[in-house]
C-alpha cells in the first residue's frame, strides 16, 4: 500500500511550530517510504481563515523545505484542497447519513440549549453537559427552520482505536454525544470534514499532535456509519513552555517566521523540533538526509517536551557551524539577506567565501553571522566608540602608520606570511605586541574582539588592510 500522509493547517495566523513539528513527520515518513505529502487547507472557520495566512504558511513550509506532493500551488487528482471548496462535497455525505439514519436533523433553539444546561448548572455546578437527543428519533421536521446535523453516536459498548504511538485507546460510548456535523450555515465541522477529506484523499496514515485524541473516538465511529476503512492513526507528544503549560507567545517565539528573521537555519529548526517526541540513540543533531534514513514510528515516544530556546539555539549553532550540515553555498546564500538588512546591499560573494570559515565557528545564527561580517564589507568600518577611544590614542598612531608600510609590500599576502613580517617589524623597532596588536585590530574591524588579526589582514586583502591602518593612524595622530 502506498503511504499517502497529510498536513492540514487552519489559516488562522502563522505556522506554529507545533504545526511545523506535526508536517515535519510526516513529511520525514512520506520521504522514508516513497510516499506522498498532501498539505490541505482547513478554512471552515471563515471568520479566522484568510489568504494573508495561508501564504504565511505556505511561505514557511517552503523555508522549512517541507515540499509537498498535492495541495495549493502544486494541485492533484484528489483536489479541490481547500475545504471551503468542498462544502457540496459534505452536504452530500450529511444528507446520506440522515437517509441512512446514522445521523439526524436537530431543530433545538440555541435558546433551548442554554436554558437546559442552566437548568444542569442550577441542580449540579460540576456536571458538563451532554446534548439529551431530543431530535435523535424525530422525523417531524419544521419546514424552513433552520437545524443542525448531528451524529447519532452509540449508547453502549466502546470504541477502540489502534495509535502508532500510543497502542490501544478505548473510550466507552458513554462518554461521548451525539456531536454535531454540520452547522446551520452549512459549514461542517472538524470531525466530518477531516473525515470526508482524508477518505476521498485516500490518506493512510493520521499523524498529529495529541490534543486531537478527543476526536479520534468521534472519527472512528463516522468511519463505520459511512462503512469507510479508516485510516492508521499516530498522536505525537505535545511542546510544552518549560513550565510544562502549553506552549504560546506567552513563554516563547512560536511563529516559524520569527525564528527565520532571527536568522535560524531551516534544517536546525526541523532538527530541533524532530527531537519532541523522536529519538536516535543519544544522537542530537541530524541533517536533513538522515532525518529521512533515520526517522521511524517505533522511535515515537508518548511523553510531552519542554520547550528550551537555549538548547533550540545550541542546536542552530551546531548547524551553522558544521560544514557537512550546512555548506558553504548555502550559508552565503542565507547570510546574504542579514548583510543586506544592515545595509549591504551588494556583498560580494568571493569575499563572502572568503571571511566566512573565521565567523561561522563563533555565530549562532545568520543574524550574528552577519553582524561578525560586517567590517569585512562596510567601508570605512564601523568603530565601536569604547574601543575607540581606548586604542586609538595619540601614542599609536605613529605605529599604526610605520606597520602599514612595513606590510604594504608583503607577498604572497597570506596569514602565515603577513604574522612573519609583523613580527619580525616588531623586533626590529623594538615594540610590544601588546601595544600595536589591539590599535590594529580596531583600525581594521573597528572592534576590540575579531577573528586572529592576521586571517582579518588575509581576507581584507592588502590594499584595504593597508588604507586602514593609515586611516587609522591619522585619526589616531588628530585625536
Amino acid at each position: 500500500m502506498t503511504v499517502r500522509v497529510r498536513f492540514a493547517p487552519s489559516p488562522s495566523g502563522y505556522l506554529h511550530i507545533g504545526g511545523a513539528r506535526t508536517a515535519l513527520f510526516n513529511w520525514l515518513w512520506a520521504r522514508k517510504t516513497g510516499g506522498t505529502f498532501v498539505l490541505r487547507v482547513e478554512d471552515t472557520d471563515q471568520e479566522r481563515s484568510s489568504l494573508d495566512s495561508v501564504r504565511a504558511i505556505l511561505d514557511a513550509m517552503e523555508w522549512l523545505g517541507l515540499d509537498w506532493d498535492e495541495g495549493p500551488l502544486v494541485g492533484g487528482a484528489h483536489g479541490p484542497y481547500f475545504q471551503s471548496e468542498r462544502r457540496a462535497r459534505y452536504r452530500e455525505v450529511v444528507d446520506g447519513m440522515v437517509e441512512a439514519g446514522t445521523a439526524y436533523r436537530c431543530y433545538a433553539t440555541k435558546e433551548e440549549l442554554e436554558a437546559a444546561r442552566a437548568e444542569l448548572r442550577a441542580r449540579d455546578p460540576k456536571a458538563q453537559f451532554v446534548y439529551p437527543g431530543w431530535w435523535r428519533d424525530r422525523r417531524d421536521w419544521p419546514p424552513g427552520a433552520p437545524y443542525v446535523v448531528r451524529f447519532k453516536s452509540p449508547r453502549e459498548g466502546e470504541t477502540t482505536v489502534m495509535d502508532k504511538v500510543r497502542g490501544a485507546v478505548t473510550t466507552p460510548n458513554t462518554q461521548l454525544q451525539d456531536f454535531v456535523l454540520m452547522r446551520s450555515d452549512g459549514f461542517p465541522l472538524y470531525n466530518l470534514s477531516c473525515v470526508v477529506d482524508d477518505h476521498d484523499m485516500g490518506i493512510t496514515l493520521v499523524a498529529r499532535g495529541d490534543d486531537h485524541l478527543i476526536n479520534t473516538a468521534p472519527q472512528q465511529l463516522i468511519y463505520e456509519a459511512l462503512g469507510w476503512t479508516p485510516p492508521e492513526f499516530a498522536h505525537l507528544p505535545m511542546m510544552l513552555s518549560p513550565k510544562g503549560e502549553k506552549l504560546s507567545k506567552r513563554h516563547a517565539a512560536v511563529a516559524v517566521q520569527d525564528y527565520r528573521s532571527r536568522g535560524y537555519s531551516p534544517v536546525g529548526v526541523l532538527n530541533y523540533l524532530v527531537r519532541f517526541g523522536w529519538s536516535h540513540g543519544d544522537q542530537e543533531v541530524f541533517s536533513r538526509e538522515e532525518l529521512v534514513r533515520l526517522f521511524g514510528w517505533d522511535h515515537v515516544g508518548k511523553s510531552a517536551g519542554r520547550f528550551d530556546e537555549k538548547k533550540f539555539l545550541d542546536v542552530n549553532f551546531e548547524h551553522l557551524k558544521e560544514e557537512r550540515l550546512t555548506d558553504t553555498d548555502t550559508y552565503v546564500t542565507a547570510v546574504a539577506p542579514f548583510l543586506r538588512d544592515r545595509g549591504l546591499a551588494a556583498p560580494d560573494a568571493d569575499l563572502l567565501r572568503a571571511a566566512l570559515p573565521h565567523v561561522r565557528a563563533r555565530a549562532r545564527t545568520y543574524a550574528e553571522a552577519a553582524f561578525a561580517l560586517d567590517y569585512f564589507f562596510r567601508e570605512p568600518p564601523e568603530l565601536d566608540a569604547q574601543a575607540a577611544a581606548r586604542f586609538l590614542v595619540p601614542d599609536a598612531g605613529p605605529a599604526l602608520g610605520e606597520l602599514a608600510d612595513a606590510l604594504a609590500d608583503v607577498t604572497p599576502w597570506r596569514a602565515d606570511v603577513l604574522e612573519e613580517r609583523f613580527r619580525t617589524w616588531l623586533e626590529r623597532t623594538g615594540r610590544d605586541l601588546k601595544q600595536v596588536a589591539q590599535p590594529a585590530r580596531v583600525a581594521l574591524t573597528g572592534r576590540s574582539a575579531s577573528p586572529p588579526l592576521f586571517d582579518v589582514m588575509a581576507v581584507l586583502g592588502p590594499a584595504r588592510t593597508v588604507a586602514r591602518l593609515r586611516a587609522a593612524a591619522a585619526a589616531a595622530a588628530g585625536g
